[in-house]
């Protein structure tokens, strides 16, 4: 299989328990790219949020070098060039917001440029999320928000807040036409316009860069890896990898703890 581009999560994938790149991940990530593998990182974060980790692999501020951000609403390049994007709108806001005030839930949305809540009292995991992404936090009240694109939704409390709240889902029903929604850490669950995936964003930016899917690996752990994995013809499963991760998966390759990228890379990637 001629792997010409790998696609890369990056909690419990790319980075350590720490939140690291291992100088091994770093090392093997750049031989990849020497042999002229693109080297995608897919994230829920904005690019914002990783261009340290795309500067510490030499692919940030590239016109040639792409990213998919916000769990796969917007693909663009390192450079910050629009690629592809779809996002939610005013109506799923206003829908998505009354729902966490039903559950009691701490509320925000976000875009390519800030994130908004219209809790006055902000929560600790929207200034959580504001630091690792290296993102400003407006509040807003409903009404002022009609004007202002967004790209994704995230209700945001403990799990043990969150799950048995979310657990209600008739709550959710009326907008799961238009809308999906996941959970993509212990305590976020996210609201994404219709089809919006990693695994979508990999199939619009392989039609670009007229690739196929036996050229692609994917490597991830959590369930919003899943449609990449399923894209991809090399579907690669972390050690820590969620079971449903590892059900889907072609390869398994090791923990976060122990370079699991790199193994996988050059395991399956690399030319000998």
């Amino acid at each position: 299989m001629d792997i010409k581009l790998i696609a890369i999560d990056i909690d419990g994938t790319l980075v350590n328990s720490k939140g690291q790149l291992t100088s091994k991940v770093k090392e093997t990530i750049k031989q990849a790219t020497a042999q002229g593998i693109k080297v995608v990182i897919c994230t829920g974060r904005p690019l914002a949020g990783v261009t340290d980790l795309l500067a510490q692999l030499d692919l940030a501020d590239q016109d040639d070098q792409y990213v998919v951000c916000f769990g796969g609403a917007v693909v663009e390049t390192t450079s910050g060039k629009l690629i592809f994007q779809k996002g939610i709108n005013y109506d799923d806001f206003v829908d998505l917001e009354a729902i966490a005030r039903k559950l009691n839930l701490h509320f925000q949305v976000i875009n390519t440029e800030r994130i908004y809540t219209c809790n006055k009292d902000i929560g600790y995991y929207t200034l959580y999320e504001a630091n690792l992404v290296s993102m400003p936090i407006s509040y807003r009240t409903p009404e002022e928000m009609r004007e202002i694109p967004l790209v994704k939704a995230m209700y945001i409390e403990d799990a043990e807040i969150l799950d048995p709240a979310i657990a209600k889902q008739e709550y959710f029903e009326p907008v799961k036409d238009r809308l999906d929604l996941m959970k993509t850490a212990p305590f976020y669950y996210e609201a994404y316009a219709k089809g919006v995936n990693k695994g979508n964003a990999l199939v619009k930016l392989c039609e670009i860069l007229d690739l196929t899917a036996d050229n692609v690996m994917a490597i991830g752990d959590e369930e919003n890896d899943i449609s990449m994995l399923k894209f991809a013809g090399t579907g690669v499963a972390m050690g820590n990898a969620v079971p449903a991760v590892k059900e889907v998966a072609t390869h398994h390759t090791v923990d976060n703890d122990h370079d699991g990228v790199a193994q996988a890379i050059l395991e399956l990637a690399l030319k000998k």
